[in-house]
């Protein structure tokens, strides 16, 4: 993963399921009962809930998806609709999980329930401390590789529940699960473009543990230190200038004007410079566009897994002709790792933007926020 902004692209996981459109049953089941959605700021997922079921859709669970999939959670005792039968239905709430991405298991250890977590491909992949140790205990299974999961290790441990994620609509591995009557959800979390969008999604896994009042209250909690954080940035006297990135493969990869990552500096009361560009993924520029937009910037946020200005230097010497170098002012998450190696940015940050956030405005703005101190950043030493 040589960028956060890369790293899906590294995982190629793509699910092919059978295709579920929406109908009006929904939208009928919903004025029958006055249900509301539950979801807020995500724009890829809706939950409904009903007496002794909820209707969960995914709408975006992967870029440019022309497809909605919808799932029935299914209470103990409940009775779902002849209407909503056509659906994948889920008995809630699960005791077994399997996820396929890092970005899942902050949501499963604030609800308290990671020792459900039975299975994971790549599982070096993995930094939270609690569920390394029940790797280490022979807790968790390894499933190889997320574009060609181990079948034969998944039908064995027989899950409750697997969440996987797209790229795009082909993975026949998980489809081949589905027929053999495993249960498959589709998360797009990561494809998500607020920051608090991203966190939302805690609510999820709330809805198929039966917990959704502590997910509520915990994203709460999570939002209010947010907008706290937007309104103190908003006291800020002056307004930095930011750039992002590095080079890979010949590029200057950073994230457009509407990314997550551009969120971050546009809330913390910093001026993002690439912050007009129109899009949500990656920018892919020449060294010679960033130097001429970006040698005179205040900071550097986020180098690529630069940890030190020697790796920088050595790497490319031309690095050093931007202020933010000459001046120290270069910061970079990819020094904190979990005990494999893991970059726990890439895991945490999407669930804590409260935290991501706190860390950008202590860069920027650092009168702001005396006492605190950085959670996933660093200086370059």
């Amino acid at each position: 993963m040589k960028s956060f902004f890369l790293k899906f692209t590294l995982f190629l996981l793509a699910l092919s399921l059978t295709e579920c459109k929406q109908n009006d049953s929904n939208s009928v089941a919903a004025k029958k009962t006055n249900s509301e959605n539950q979801i807020h700021y995500a724009k890829g997922f809706s939950i409904y809930k009903y007496k002794g079921f909820s209707v969960v859709n995914v709408s975006n669970p992967w870029p440019k998806a022309n497809q909605n999939f919808t799932y029935i959670l299914k209470e103990k005792n409940g009775i779902v609709p002849d209407s909503l039968k056509q659906y994948t239905t889920i008995a809630v709430p699960i005791q077994t999980i399997v996820v396929t991405s890092t970005t899942h298991i902050p949501s499963l250890e604030m609800l308290g329930v990671e020792n459900s977590l039975i299975g994971f491909p790549h599982l070096e992949y993995i930094s939270s401390e609690k569920v390394r140790t029940r790797i280490e205990q022979g807790k968790i299974r390894e499933l190889g590789n997320n574009q060609d999961l181990n079948t034969e290790v998944l039908l064995d441990s027989a899950p409750d529940l697997i969440i996987g994620y797209g790229i795009d609509n082909n993975n026949p591995a998980l489809d081949n699960l589905q027929k053999s009557g495993l249960k498959v959800m589709l998360n797009g979390d990561w494809n998500e473009e607020t920051p608090l969008g991203k966190a939302e999604w805690i609510k999820f896994f709330g809805a198929i543990y039966g917990l959704d009042k502590k997910a509520n209250s915990i994203f709460t909690t999570i939002e209010n230190e947010y907008k706290k954080t937007m309104e103190l940035a908003l006291k800020a006297k002056t307004k930095p200038t930011v750039f992002a990135g590095a080079i890979y493969e010949n590029q200057w990869f950073m994230p457009q004007g509407n990314s997550w990552g551009s969120y971050f500096i546009k809330d913390a009361f910093a001026d993002y410079l690439w912050k007009e560009t129109n899009g949500t993924g990656s920018l892919a520029l020449s060294f010679e566009t960033v130097l001429e937009k970006a040698k005179d910037a205040d900071f550097w946020i986020g180098p690529g897994q630069f940890t030190s200005f020697k790796e920088m230097a050595d790497a490319n010497a031309h690095y050093m002709q931007f202020s933010a170098f000459k001046n120290k002012k270069v910061y970079s998450f990819s020094s904190k790792k979990g005990k494999t190696g893991g970059v726990i940015y890439y895991e945490l940050a999407p669930n804590r933007p409260d935290l991501v956030l706190k860390d950008i405005l202590k860069i920027v703005h650092p009168e702001l926020l005396p006492d605190y101190k950085l959670f996933f950043f660093e200086p370059l030493k």
